[in-house]
């Protein structure tokens, strides 16, 4: 299991916790030093099952001035948001868990970081 996190982001303290607490093994990747390259994002977005515009952070400094808001929604923009997520970590939401089956979800929850944990353990 990976964990992306920030380590001034309150709930990527609180998943870190929860993982601790039920003595899961995974590894802290700092993502905003560890910037994820486009392809890292591709990946896990596939993990996910969700689109880059789903994991954006849209009320970040970032986001508006690139006007995020007003980016379509859609298959043609799609590496377009990927391209800015890599450019700008910041904008990527967090914390996201990679579980051993393959799978990730976006750990802002209990339930979310059980659920990571529950695939890893399977």
């Amino acid at each position: 299991m990976e964990i992306w996190i920030n380590p001034a982001c309150s709930k990527c303290r609180g998943a870190l916790t929860l993982l601790d607490a039920e003595g899961a093994g995974y590894t802290v990747r700092r993502y905003l030093e560890d910037v994820p390259s486009q392809d890292e994002i591709r990946e896990v977005l596939g993990r996910l099952g969700l689109e880059p515009w789903d994991i954006t952070r849209t009320q970040e400094a970032a986001a508006k001035e690139l006007g995020l808001k007003d980016w379509p929604r859609e298959e043609s923009a799609r590496d377009r948001w990927i391209a800015a997520l890599a450019e700008h970590p910041k904008l990527i939401q967090r914390p996201i868990i990679t579980a051993d089956d393959g799978t990730a979800v976006v750990g802002r929850t209990e339930e979310a970081v059980r659920e990571a944990l529950s695939r890893s353990r399977e």
